[in-house]
């Protein structure tokens, strides 16, 4: 896990990352699922912006509440508690419950601290942790900046990167 800050890739959209992403997803007919928490299935809407997602999207779990993360995702009660709902344990635990759930081959989760309120000395608002699950795990910590909305657009923005990322490596 590494941290970073919220650069702007120069030339690229969140809507062409998401196409180069499913198009990856087409090539090898493998598939995605979702769980977001701060992003509140934003990412889901970048992915089904673009025509033709059915054919690699699986869908997604909005996981807001921490019992919507333990019921659907399976996060267990100890990420939670020691770790906390924005951490990097509960993001691979959640990227992992929803490849568990959908029978998809790649999970990409999304949880963290959008604001304006909520940070603390530790985990500013901004802190976001992304986890994939699938054949290449991976997760990252972003130290975002901005609005709430900016914050969220971000980490959907740094989600598809590191996805994009992950299957380029295949």
């Amino acid at each position: 896990m590494t941290g970073e800050s919220a650069a702007v890739s120069p030339g690229s959209s969140p809507q062409s990352v998401a196409a180069d992403v499913l198009r990856k997803l087409r090539s090898t007919s493998a598939t995605l699922a979702v769980a977001e928490s701060c992003t509140g299935g934003w990412l889901g809407k970048v992915i089904t912006s673009i025509p033709g997602a059915s054919v690699s999207f699986w869908g997604g779990v909005i996981a807001y509440d921490n019992e919507a993360k333990l019921k659907l995702l399976s996060v267990s009660p100890g990420a939670l508690t020691a770790d906390g709902a924005v951490s990097e344990r509960t993001a691979r635990e959640m990227a992992l419950g929803v490849v568990e759930v959908s029978g998809a081959t790649w999970g990409v989760a999304i949880t963290g601290l959008a604001g304006p309120d909520g940070g603390t000395a530790n985990k500013p608002v901004g802190t976001v942790y992304v986890a994939i699950s699938g054949p290449r795990d991976r997760s990252r910590t972003y130290h975002l900046s901005g609005d709430r909305r900016m914050i969220r657009r971000q980490a959907v923005d740094r989600a598809l990167e590191l996805l994009d990322e992950a299957l380029g490596t295949q």
